[in-house]
């Protein structure tokens, strides 16, 4: 991964990926800064690396199973094969109701002993809480096999505020 350009805000860390294998990388990295209580909304386009990225959050988080898009069940939870918390991934594409389609998957109960991780949450998910890691993918649209793509990861609240996303980039 190549050194972060010019962050859009302070919070901000832009980093720039290069293969379905480094997003999965940055996904382990990503694994070593979370703990129970803590939501992460991805967003991008199809193909972007959302759940590639996941799948790296759930080998570096050492959850059980393996970690597939849940586009059409919606949500799936990967208990940890340890002591850590168990991942919660979302997919919130198909519920368009908002807040009260995501109520329906009792997210706000598992939240404070899970790490959830929510796909498609723009406009769903912020109420459950102030405090989360927004991670935005860009990638070519198009006709096109470019593997290169762009993150930001923005953390958001007083949980991320004292947290050095710069390790990301190692």
């Amino acid at each position: 991964m190549e050194a972060p350009a010019a962050p859009h805000n302070a919070g901000d860390l832009e980093l720039t990926v290069t293969s379905p294998d480094q997003m999965r990388e940055l996904g382990r990295r990503l694994a070593k800064l979370l703990r129970a209580g803590d939501l992460l909304m991805l967003s991008g386009e199809l193909g972007a690396g959302k759940t590639t990225l996941t799948r790296g959050l759930g080998e570096g988080m050492g959850v059980r199973g393996a970690v597939t898009s849940p586009t059409f069940v919606i949500a799936r939870v990967h208990p940890s094969l340890g002591d850590g918390p168990p991942l919660v991934h979302v997919d919130a594409y198909r519920l368009a109701g908002g807040l009260d389609e995501m109520e329906d998957l009792d997210l706000d109960v598992s939240l404070p002993e899970s790490v959830i991780v929510v796909e498609w949450g723009e406009g769903k998910v912020e109420e459950l809480t102030e405090e989360r890691l927004q991670v935005v993918i860009h990638r070519a649209v198009g006709d096109t096999t470019d593997e290169v793509r762009h993150v930001i990861v923005t953390g958001l609240g007083e949980r991320w505020a004292a947290v050095d996303l710069s390790v990301l980039s190692a």
